[in-house]
């Protein structure tokens, strides 16, 4: 296998959840999370005015609560391409937008709650030159229900594990990343839990019963799942033996969560940005946007960076 797809599926997991930045060589976990993306003056620019893009779409939305996901590395050999998403919040009185996410905490080893700016958060990508964003927006009484939950501070605390694992097994209470917090947070909203000490095994129980099925994560090879054994912040303890021996993980993605809400809130809306260093793009639907951020229908709009 090329080393390069070897180290995008190590560090493009570790890189699913925030403040876990990936390092292609070293094996401790410091090491995984000493090293930012370095990017030009002219590389931030793009990024910010991609932000600003952004920005203006979820401005011109109307909406105050959106599930938001980001690209990290080149995953598209494994079939995705984005890794990590949050809920972006409206605040209501100043109009300002912020990315509510669990990113993993280097210095304290530990899961946190964050909530991170829009600009910051189109930072995270690890691909100054071209980059994707999706948003979906909820028919209101779930997007009201999901904003109910998220800033119920208390509760959406108990829903953080105390472990961290970037591929951690969806249907697991040992460890968890962060997309399966945004996907517990649902169920929080959506199932009308209760709080209590054993919320994380209840909200994962009701997304049982409401049909959630994470199409599994293709390992390419069992070199490669050997490998993720020995790397921190990836675990393979959680995961089914049968699981481990098929190469095929049941992880929750940004993918899964938008599957999830399509067919339990079918009047979900979806909106796909995308940049190449030039222009943005901003694609509606929930078919892809062309991989190259090329304007493929009528609909698609084109927005000048520089």
């Amino acid at each position: 296998m090329k080393p390069r797809v070897v180290r995008a599926w190590l560090a493009g997991l570790l890189l699913a959840c925030g403040g876990a930045t990936a390092q292609a060589a070293g094996w401790t976990s410091s090491a995984f999370c000493e090293r930012s993306p370095t990017l030009s003056a002219g590389e931030q620019d793009t990024l910010l005015r991609f932000a600003g893009v952004l920005r203006a779409e979820l401005d011109a939305s109307g909406e105050d609560t959106v599930l938001i996901s980001r690209s990290g590395l080149d995953l598209s050999e494994f079939g995705l391409r984005y890794s990590h998403a949050g809920v972006a919040l409206r605040d209501r009185d100043s109009g300002v937008w912020r990315v509510r996410q669990l990113y993993y905490a280097c210095d304290e080893q530990a899961p946190r709650l964050y909530d991170q700016g829009l600009a910051g958060f189109v930072m995270g990508s690890e691909r100054p030159q071209r980059g994707y964003l999706s948003i979906v927006r909820l028919p209101p009484a779930a997007a009201e229900g999901l904003r109910a939950a998220a800033l119920d501070t208390p509760a959406a605390l108990q829903l953080l594990a105390s472990r961290y694992s970037a591929n951690a097994y969806a249907w697991g209470l040992r460890y968890q990343n962060c997309n399966q917090w945004v996907l517990e947070l649902m169920a929080l909203a959506w199932g009308a839990l209760p709080p209590g000490p054993d919320l994380r095994g209840r909200a994962q129980a009701w997304l049982h019963q409401a049909g959630y099925a994470p199409e599994p994560v293709a390992v390419p090879s069992h070199g490669l799942m050997f490998a993720a054994g020995f790397v921190p912040l990836l675990h393979l303890d959680d995961h089914p033996e049968d699981d481990r021996y098929a190469l095929r993980l049941k992880v929750s993605v940004p993918a899964t969560l938008e599957a999830f809400v399509r067919a339990r809130w079918p009047d979900s809306q979806r909106l796909e940005l995308c940049h190449d260093g030039q222009r943005a793009l901003v694609h509606e639907g929930w078919a892809p946007v062309d991989e190259a951020c090329q304007q493929t229908a009528e609909s698609d709009r084109l927005r000048a960076l520089q």
